[in-house]
């Protein structure tokens, strides 16, 4: 990190130097020029640029670079640039340090209390009463004869804080660990992103950090721009500008009207050529995120720098830093008292409506309330219990007075029952649920990464182990992706192979390599393979690479044909989107007139034919009927082969008179076809057992796709996901339509209801048809348990369906930057296996916590009832404090380790997935816990009251204040701890299988904890002494202890021999808030009631708080924000929530940040559908 840190200083140009040299480096524009250039808009941007520099390629030649050469890629001349006008890097915020995370661990109430108790029993251990009065005192100080024990007393004190102080350290660790994880995987999203420049006259992929001002870069449809321009040239652009103005509406840009183009927007459609102006910290984005705080730090830095290096450095140019300066500094305290920069946090990712609570922190959350009351409500009893029998023995029974010399030996007393009090309660708190969860998923996050999947959201992972239906795109996903033109039908006649170049009419041929090489993105090419023998590589559009390799194959060559009409020669564009689904370009003819080319999906194109070439290459008239017919016999057939068909076309104007270009309908239709060709995607040779996989997991897979019905079925069936005999739909999107809406045309639940369970092939779909279905299977409540569904997508137009499903994947490949950015998980290899994988590494999840809840509850049931009873009985918990703190918080955080990380294996895609309302402790894990429960009780009670007669020892009980360890207690708690160990063995399955050693030892860490733990033990039994209240045992003694925590395996074979389902009686717990029944209010109302609950913890002063708060926001901290209106609003609700959440928001930062003003967004991440402001 450090020397990233470092070098972020250099990133801000120090504006003083330029003032006095205004145009460094031989640079014709100063940085605060551009900087002002591009906060103009529109015309007034259009008439600046005339004013100062002619126009745009002016501006290229102050700028030192071509419009169509781009930079000359020179190492000197790229740093040069970097130097003047910065990177094109906005420096993150500084790491939380381990001292800071230190400082926020000790802050847990539980700790603090601990500690508090501890240091008054560390003063009042050194109080020695005067020796004479003693006596009246009684028999509390009985123990003291031994002058070396006397002194001896303040080591439990100093116990308890060393052990409060590993505790703080482990923590701390792992939020440091857990940050430095996230951050690494931040920048390797980072580092993945590139964006397409021209240098040296090469198109080049470039990492986005890498882009320098002056450099040329080519924008198209979908991409995410990562630096501020000036349009060169534009074909039908048009910009999302809503993540910086808040306004939906899409914004055309044009050189000759709008050509400023904003970092952090989005290209809904079109393509061009812009050069960069702005990167970085100048840049609108990086000014916004400065404003922050996010370039916080930096500011002072540089503004001290600045100062050092030049003191006459211009004076508004002072002003104008101090008032930035000033905003900054505004932001600051408003920041630390809405609870930390969860605000800003939460402002840029305000426009990525996460969903709900996820399905797994509902039900913890709940759990952990209930478990937390039940603990706190014991530890209470214990110190009333204990104080009053204290008070009613010395007081009443003995009729002693109370001394004023006598107070702090009475006091002492209380201290010790407090303490023993707390130790209950410590016990009772599963804050190792919190840090299993977080191991688990972190640990999954990073070897999905070895998967393919890129995981953006925690959550997902976990949700997706929960998955009941995934709707699948077709292109790149169930198919490779690498299309291949098979079969065409030129002349009136159809090829089922690539014809002959001779077998065609001059004409047809030339008119056919025209409309492909100019009517297709020119920045879609076929280069030479990379090895001998290997297939030539695609670059760009797959669909129009296709296309390019059929002129190939006809042995004639598209590039001579771009380099006679290149790219800014073309008159006009309508660039392909999801509503056209064609694409069309006009060309200037050398007679003055205009000729047309038109390419796109073949029954819309044909319905827009009015001639079609025959075999001569002469027009001819198509009818309707003809059409009919070539439907039937041509388009039909490639269809059912699962092949894509595309239309080409084009269409001639005379020079006389010039038609209006914006009347798009006018203009593409009256066209004469010249070729119809089918296009081959073959299926991925791995995706059908994927698919069989899925299936036998319980779960649907459905495809939607924008092809031909046929097509799509054709595909579907090879795949699997359709088999012959089954009853399923096949449905094109506007006989779905049809179906779901009512007469005003509007979506109906029931109607929806009745499509989507049968419903396996939505073909010929738009986007809004694919989140209507998403929406739909998530809001029905007509199955058994309600939906959980997974969609895939790489389109811009897919962004609305990915945020609406619970679990979105985006394709790293073919995805366009709009669909990563709504993704929670991305497929690196664009590969449907990998989904697979990801619901493999999901239940995987899902097991381990219930894994480490089984194990987690046995102990804290068993340390609870032991301490309290004991306590009750013999008025000093069998447990010391020091002890319960190592089984408590080293146990826990260690088998959260262990059982955190077990590997995943086949056989969990062999079950249903559990749904959202499956509890999450089952029946067959709550006969677990009970009845490893009983034995551990039985022998513990076994051992405390007869245990001295068994061993031959002296007892334990009633042992004064102060006096040595007795070996009868060392007993108890040595075979306590065995027990969890082997117990820790049993925890590792869950479904009541016989084989708890199964694949034992694929999982290393397991392995080593138990034995570590085995060996620290030890350690402390024989040498612990007095701090861990042990005296050293024998081998007799140790091999009974060993011999009674092997009885745990064999009793736990003895529990699996029970059949759960007779067991009637036993509850299950941890369910998910039952979310069918609920309204949208009742919804609201059931968070405010966690949140109330919280609060209550809050006022009861409980540990977890924080650890269980770290689960809940893990993620979602959105949702609350969503639903409250405004982030002030909701900041200031949940500020006392939030205060607690500062090592939580790591987690919660998205992958590369949007920024937004409260952005209104569509109904898309909620589940009313109102508008969300």
């Amino acid at each position: 990190m450090g020397d990233m840190v470092n070098s972020s200083i250099e990133f801000h140009p120090k504006p003083q130097q330029q003032r006095e040299a205004p145009h460094v480096g031989g640079f014709g524009c100063t940085l605060a020029e551009l900087r002002s250039l591009m906060e103009l808009r529109g015309a007034e941007a259009l008439q600046k640029i005339q004013e100062a520099y002619g126009d745009v390629s002016g501006l290229c030649r102050r700028l030192k670079t071509s419009p169509t050469e781009g930079l000359a890629d020179n190492a000197n001349d790229l740093e040069k640039r970097r130097q003047i006008y910065g990177q094109n890097f906005i420096p993150p915020k500084q790491p939380k340090t381990f001292l800071q995370l230190v400082w926020e661990a000790l802050q847990d109430v539980t700790l603090i209390i601990l500690e508090v108790a501890a240091i008054v029993s560390l003063g009042l251990s050194f109080y020695v009463p005067p020796g004479e009065e003693s006596e009246a005192c009684g028999n509390v100080s009985g123990g003291a004869e031994d002058e070396g024990e006397a002194e001896a007393g303040w080591i439990e004190g100093a116990a308890i804080l060393l052990s409060v102080i590993c505790v703080v350290l482990v923590t701390a660790f792992n939020d440091w660990s857990k940050e430095k994880q996230f951050r690494g995987l931040q920048s390797r999203i980072e580092q993945e992103q590139k964006f397409t420049v021209i240098r040296n006259g090469q198109l080049l992929q470039v990492p986005v950090a890498a882009l320098v001002v002056g450099d040329i870069a080519q924008v198209k449809y979908g991409d995410l721009l990562p630096a501020d321009g000036v349009l060169i040239q534009g074909n039908d652009l048009k910009i999302d500008e809503s993540s910086l103005t808040g306004e939906s509406d899409h914004v055309r840009k044009s050189a000759d009207k709008d050509p400023m183009l904003l970092s952090g927007t989005h290209v809904m459609e079109g393509s061009g050529r812009m050069v960069i102006t702005a990167v970085g910290v100048n840049s609108q984005t990086g000014i916004i995120f400065t404003l922050l705080g996010a370039g916080g730090e930096e500011e002072e830095k540089k503004d001290k720098k600045g100062k050092q290096q030049d003191g006459a450095m211009d004076n508004s140019q002072t002003r104008a830093k101090k008032q930035d300066g000033a905003v900054a500094m505004e932001m600051q305290p408003l920041k630390s008292a809405e609870g930390g920069e969860m605000e800003e946090r939460e402002k840029k990712k305000a426009n990525v409506p996460k969903k709900e609570k996820s399905v797994l922190q509902g039900k913890l959350t709940k759990l952990a309330v209930q478990i937390g009351k039940a603990g706190l409500v014991m530890s209470a009893i214990t110190v009333i219990i204990l104080v009053l029998y204290f008070v009613i023995e010395t007081f009443v029974v003995d009729g002693r007075v109370w001394l004023a010399e006598c107070t702090p030996v009475y006091v002492q007393y209380f201290v010790k029952f407090f303490i023993i009090g707390v130790t209950v309660l410590v016990v009772a708190v599963p804050e190792g649920l919190p840090l299993a969860v977080t191991i688990s998923l972190a640990y999954s996050v990073k070897k999905m990464m070895k998967d393919n999947n890129l995981v953006r959201h925690l959550d997902a992972c976990e949700t997706m182990g929960n998955a009941t239906a995934i709707c699948s795109d077709k292109t790149g996903t169930l198919t490779t992706n690498r299309m291949t033109v098979v079969q065409s039908y030129l002349g009136d006649t159809h090829y089922k192979e690539i014809p002959a170049p001779s077998a065609l009419t001059p004409k047809i041929l030339d008119l056919l390599v025209h409309a492909i090489s100019i009517n297709s993105a020119y920045t879609t090419k076929i280069l030479p393979p990379e090895k001998e023998g290997a297939l030539p590589r695609q670059v760009g559009n797959k669909t129009e690479c296709a296309l390019l390799g059929f002129i190939l194959d006809l042995k004639r060559d598209f590039q001579p044909v771009r380099e006679q009409i290149p790219e800014d020669k073309l008159y006009k564009v309508y660039t392909f989107n999801s509503v056209r689904k064609s694409m069309s370009t006009v060309i200037r003819m050398p007679d003055g007139g205009f000729r047309l080319f038109s390419k796109g999906a073949s029954e819309i194109l044909l319905k827009k034919c009015t001639n079609i070439l025959n075999s001569n290459g002469e027009l001819r008239g198509f009818r309707p009927r003809d059409r009919d017919d070539m439907v039937k016999k041509i388009i039909e057939p490639m269809a059912c082969d699962g092949l894509r068909t595309i239309c080409i076309a084009y269409r001639d104007f005379s020079a006389i008179q010039e038609p209006d270009w914006d009347n798009e309908n006018e203009v593409v239709g009256d066209l004469t076809c010249i070729a119809v060709v089918g296009i081959e995607d073959p299926v991925r040779p791995e995706v059908p057992e994927a698919i069989r996989k899925c299936q036998r997991a319980g779960i649907t897979v459905r495809m939607v796709t924008g092809d031909n019905i046929n097509t799509a079925r054709a595909i579907a069936a090879k795949c699997g996901i359709i088999q012959p005999g089954e009853d399923f739909l096949c449905l094109e999107g506007k006989e779905f339509n049809r179906r779901i809406r009512n007469e005003k045309g509007e979506i109906e639940q029931e109607r929806l209801d009745k499509v989507w369970p049968k419903l396996r092939v939505l073909a010929r779909s738009s986007p809004t048809d694919k989140h209507t279905l998403v929406k739909g299977i998530i809001d029905s409540t007509t199955g058994e348990q309600r939906q959980v569904v997974a969609v895939t997508g790489d389109g811009t137009n897919d962004g609305p369906a990915l945020k609406k499903a619970d679990v979105g994947f985006a394709m790293g490949i073919a995805g366009t930057d709009v669909a990563k950015e709504a993704s929670d998980i991305i497929l690196t290899d664009d590969n449907f296996t990998s989904i697979v994988k990801a619901v493999m590494w999901g239940r995987n999840v899902y097991d381990s916590i219930s894994k480490f809840l089984q194990f987690q509850l046995t102990v804290n049931v068993v340390a609870v009832i032991v301490a309290f009873t004991g306590a009750c009985i013999t008025q000093d918990s069998p447990l010391k404090a020091v002890q319960m703190l190592w089984v408590n918080l080293i146990m826990d955080t260690f088998a959260s380790l262990a059982l955190a990380t077990e590997p995943p294996t086949e056989s969990l895609l062999l079950r249903k997935p559990y749904g959202r309302d499956k509890p999450l402790i089952s029946r067959t894990m709550m006969k677990n816990i009970l009845g490893h429960a009983v034995y551990q009780l039985t022998i513990i009670f076994t051992l405390l009251f007869v245990g001295e007669l068994f061993f031959d020892i002296d007892s334990g009980r009633n042992a004064p204040l102060h006096s040595p360890p007795s070996e009868h207690y060392t007993i108890i708690f040595n075979t306590f701890v065995m027990m969890q160990l082997f117990n820790e063995i049993n925890a590792r399955k869950i479904h009541g299988e016989r084989n708890v050693f199964d694949g034992i030892f694929s999982n290393p860490i397991f392995c080593s904890i138990v034995l570590g733990t085995f060996g620290i033990q030890i350690v402390i039994v024989q040498f612990g002494g007095k701090p861990f209240s042990c005296s050293p045992l024998s081998a007799e003694q140790w091999l009974w202890c060993l011999f009674v925590g092997v009885g745990e395996l064999v009793w736990g074979q003895v529990i699996a021999t029970i059949p759960t389902s007779q067991l009637k009686c036993l509850k299950e717990a941890g369910h998910g808030p039952g979310k069918d029944e609920m309204t949208d209010e009742e919804l609201a109302e059931g968070e405010e009631e966690i949140d109330h609950a919280e609060r209550e913890l809050r006022r009861g002063q409980i540990l977890w708080f924080r650890g269980l708060n770290r689960i809940q926001t893990q993620m979602e901290v959105v949702s609350t924000f969503k639903r409250s209106g405004s982030f002030q609003g909701a900041v200031r609700r949940r500020s006392s929530v939030l205060s607690q959440l500062h090592d939580v928001t790591n987690l919660s930062t998205p992958t590369h940040v949007t920024l937004s003003a409260a952005k209104p967004t569509s109904a898309a991440g909620n589940p009313g559908g109102e508008s969300i402001p």
